[in-house]
């Protein structure tokens, strides 16, 4: 029934591995990809992983290390499965328990694990158990708990509660409630009048008239809050004792604007990466060497995205790790002067960090760390799915010497979202770029998104960045749909161009639009600019597409053409840092629309993503981790500002330190 199990340790040596009869495949193939696909991308809240035509369920022992693998058909329904994975890991731990605890590479290696006839009789044991069973009848009522209740413990848990105030008093208007005798529920009949008297004043009443007298109750406490704020403490049915004086008419200040009233610089207060405020350009002036001074150089790799105080970030840290220690100590200290000898070897157990950590341990600080998460703009569903994984990568292992629950859950989750945002390949576009000169061809980006999230504006930041390398560019107007994409573009280009004037480097300017106007094929146009920039010798070709909604089908199935035609070198997501659970539906679905009108076997994906607007989420930063938990793609580029030169790339540990600050 089974095709394999494997035990293995998380660096990589196998200690025991079984194969059933008649499979010939090997399960390094499968339980490689279970590691690159789930292991190592944080993705283990769920124990289980389909790979082709298998079905695997894995379970990691963090104590010893170790990570247990079981493979078979997914056309089986193995409801054995988890308990019996379960079952060896406990038997192979007490069996090799001091093998283990020694640790060491070469020590693992040269041990033989002999666990042959224990795995055969938990396995056959595990299949005689999920044999079926006969039908288990039902219980009667009176079997049931139900039948044991009492009409007063009913009435108590219903109304009891709600009449106590949070602070655990009474409340003033709480109803007086009538004795009931305890009486099973299968007597309700004869105490029903006693049921009807529970509430006083409501006798008689149905409960459409007690909802509505308790209505106008509330909304008559209201009034008389509202008149006494109004009223100065004075209730509506009081009569005030003196009117109150009547406030004098706050006066408007006057709005000093100078002699030069019209001049639109003197209310230009903007700034633009720290320096002075710059003085406003004539619209009869050229917009060319002014924003040369404006705009820093760009040459060689972007700059990440900086770090917001990170000295005192490390200072907090200290503090907190302090703070534990001063913790750890004097309840150990205490301890010991209550229990004697018995409270020093408290004190000492405390001190070593022996505890190891169960699921219960960790569950109301994931609580926590969960909605902190979501309160960051992570989306929900990933939020969980974070924490469940950060469960199964703890649970089980020793804590450290002067350490808590919540900082050794902080800090695996803390490498769990590095680890996420660290890219699982470079997308290194100057490399790929010279690669693509050296075969005679241009490198071909594809901008795609959803509606305004600024993928004209950011094609033309990675624009004035290639420009800066000495790139030429051609701009592909492939947004045939929205009125006014090709004049942005055309703006984009003629200002550009003003910052590399063509007599610096030669007649041809180093940024180019092609365009062929409205309502035309996007795919058609791309093709079409993709070998116009072969023959001109263009080493980039930006492609601008028409933003879409995921849920626009004739839109999403139009750009899975143009991707599926041109193939273009890069496929690229331009998103929002505004979005939450909105990342995780947009990415999903243009990534099914691309694999369903695909033309190949291997449908062609996103390949990268374009984080926009990352300057207006202060700490709300979640967007990144959805985008990328989502997808396993890197976020390449990251918009900071509304100029050409607010380009960065992603710093993974200033993201994690903005995403986990309180």
């Amino acid at each position: 029934m089974l095709d394999f199990f494997a035990i293995f340790s998380k660096g990589g040596i196998v200690l025991w591995c079984f194969q059933g009869a008649g499979v010939t495949e090997s399960f390094t193939g499968p339980v490689n990809a279970l590691i690159r696909s789930v292991i190592l991308q944080e993705r283990s809240g769920t124990n289980s992983f389909n790979h082709n035509a298998l079905s695997l369920k894995y379970k990691l022992d963090n104590e010893f290390e170790l990570v247990f693998v079981v493979g078979f058909q997914r056309i089986l329904t193995l409801t054995y499965v988890d308990k019996f994975i379960d079952d060896v890991q406990l038997n192979f731990r007490d069996r090799y328990k001091n093998e283990l605890e020694q640790g060491g590479a070469l020590k693992l290696l040269n041990s033989r694990f002999e666990f042959e006839d224990e795995f055969h009789e938990l396995l056959r044991e595990a299949e005689e158990s999920s044999r079926a069973r006969g039908p288990v009848s039902m219980k009667t009522f009176h079997e049931s708990q139900k039948s044991q209740k009492t009409v007063k413990s009913m009435i108590e848990t219903k109304g009891g509660e709600k009449s106590k105030e949070p602070g655990g008093k009474k409340s003033k208007n709480a109803k007086k409630e009538a004795p009931v005798a305890e009486t099973a529920v299968g007597d309700v009949g004869k105490v029903g009048v006693a049921v009807k008297t529970a509430e006083d004043g409501n006798q008689g009443l149905t409960p459409e008239e007690i909802m509505q007298k308790k209505r106008e109750e509330f909304m008559q406490k209201k009034r008389e809050e509202f008149f006494r704020k109004r009223m100065g403490g004075v209730t509506a049915t009081e009569k005030p004792s003196k009117s109150p004086k009547p406030q004098k008419p706050r006066e408007k200040k006057k709005q000093e604007w100078g002699n030069n009233w019209g001049n639109a610089k003197m209310l230009d207060y903007s700034k633009i990466n720290g320096n002075s405020a710059h003085q406003a350009v004539e619209p009869d002036k050229d917009a060319t060497a002014e924003m040369g001074v404006q705009l820093d150089s760009m040459k060689g790799d972007l700059r990440s995205v900086d770090s917001e105080s990170s000295g005192d970030e490390e200072e907090e840290e200290e503090e907190e790790e302090e703070e534990e220690r001063v913790a750890v100590t004097s309840q150990s200290k205490e301890s010991s002067r209550k229990g004697g000898l018995g409270g020093m070897f408290g004190m000492l157990k405390g001190l070593v960090g022996s505890k190891s950590l169960s699921k219960e341990d960790m569950v109301p600080v994931l609580e926590k760390m969960k909605d902190h998460l979501i309160a960051k703009n992570v989306a929900a569903e990933i939020s969980s799915q974070l924490c469940e994984s950060v469960a199964k990568k703890l649970e089980g292992r020793v804590m450290g010497t002067f350490t808590t629950v919540a900082s050794t859950v902080k800090k695996a989750l803390q490498d769990s979202l590095e680890q996420i945002l660290q890219p699982k390949r470079r997308v290194d576009i100057l490399r790929d770029v010279l690669e693509a000169r050296s075969q005679c061809r241009p490198f071909v980006i594809t901008f795609c998104g959803v509606n305004g999230v600024g993928k004209s504006t950011n094609l033309a930041k990675i624009s004035y960045w290639l420009m800066e390398n000495g790139f030429s560019v051609l701009i592909a107007a492939c947004d045939t749909f929205r009125a006014g994409a090709v004049e942005q573009l055309r703006t984009h280009q003629r200002r550009l161009n003003s910052l590399h004037p063509p007599e610096q480097h030669g007649d041809r300017p180093f940024v180019q639009l092609y365009e062929k106007g409205y309502g035309k094929d996007a795919a058609g146009i791309a093709m079409e600019a993709i070998a116009y920039a072969r023959s001109q010798s263009f080493e980039v070709v930006l492609v601008d597409t028409a933003g879409r909604m995921q849920d626009n089908a004739p839109l999403m199935t139009a750009l899975a053409k143009l991707i599926a035609v041109n193939v273009p070198d890069l496929v690229l997501f331009v998103g929002e840092a505004l979005v939450g659970n909105e990342a995780v539906d947009q990415l999903v679905k243009f990534n099914q629309a691309l694999a369903d009108h695909s033309m190949s076997d291997k449908p062609r994906l996103i390949d990268g993503i374009v984080l926009t607007k990352f300057d207006t989420v202060d700490d709300k930063v979640g967007a990144a981790i959805s985008m990328t938990y989502i997808t396993g793609q890197p976020i390449v580029f990251v918009g900071t500002g509304q100029t050409y030169n607010d380009l960065r790339s992603l710093n993974a540990r200033a993201v994690v330190s903005a995403l986990m600050k309180a």
